[in-house]
């Protein structure tokens, strides 16, 4: 290890996680977590100068920067990895108030993010809502007979975001009459027939929409009828 040249020395302060049993040269305290060779000999932190920075691990980018950006004197801390014979980068050594500084930039950061994503969350619920009811306008105008609640279910149902259903494929999303009428068939199979129950006796699915394909067809048949107020509702 000692053979081996640490890559951010030229560059930066580097503090070493030593993997053996080290003492401080000057002091004689140990065994070390952190040292600094100076002259080739260890040094511990409070002996080095540096004893009152704090130890900042690696993994947050953001803080990690901020940290050296608010800290008049930071330090790089390496590890030597034997199996990859190289320095590896561990963390950094930070002062406290800069690194609460860091900390509360980054918060500020994350209040604005959900802030941003209640904003969009907000934004995609208004625009869920517009095409819930485009949808259940579709469907009554396919289906003038169905009733405006069914109607309105079936939309929400059929759009809701991510769900992989058809309003929310291409063809739902353009509002065509294949996707209105395959999820009020849909609603219908699972509501207005035993499609369900047959399923949950073993039934194969195939089989159980052949079965119950004549009494979807028949609900679409009289909620596509203009005449009269039949099933008409809300």
């Amino acid at each position: 290890m000692a053979g081996t040249a640490v890559p951010w020395a030229r560059t930066s302060l580097v503090v070493v996680q030593p993997l053996r049993r080290k003492h401080c040269a000057a002091c004689r305290r140990g065994p070390l977590p952190l040292l600094v060779l100076e002259d080739r000999a260890p040094r511990c932190l409070g002996c080095a100068d540096l004893g009152h920075l704090v130890f900042l691990p690696r993994g947050d980018t953001a803080l990690t920067r901020r940290s050296r950006e608010e800290s008049a004197l930071s330090v790089v801390v390496v590890r030597f990895n034997r199996r990859r014979g190289r320095y590896e980068r561990q963390g950094v050594l930070v002062e406290e108030a800069g690194l609460a500084r860091a900390e509360a930039r980054c918060l500020a950061d994350a209040e604005a993010r959900r802030r941003r994503r209640a904003r969009d969350a907000g934004r995609r619920s208004a625009e869920d809502a517009r095409f819930a009811e485009a949808f259940a306008a579709e469907v009554r105008r396919v289906f003038p007979r169905c009733p405006a609640e069914r109607a309105g279910a079936i939309a929400w149902h059929a759009s809701v975001r991510g769900s992989g259903r058809v309003g929310r494929s291409a063809e739902g999303r353009a509002l065509t009459e294949r996707a209105v009428v395959s999820a009020v068939a849909a609603s219908v199979r699972h509501l207005d027939t035993p499609y369900d129950a047959l399923l949950m006796s073993g039934v194969p699915r195939q089989e159980a929409r052949r079965r119950i394909a004549a009494g979807v067809e028949r609900v679409l048949r009289d909620w596509r009828s203009s005449d009269g107020d039949g099933g008409r509702g809300g």
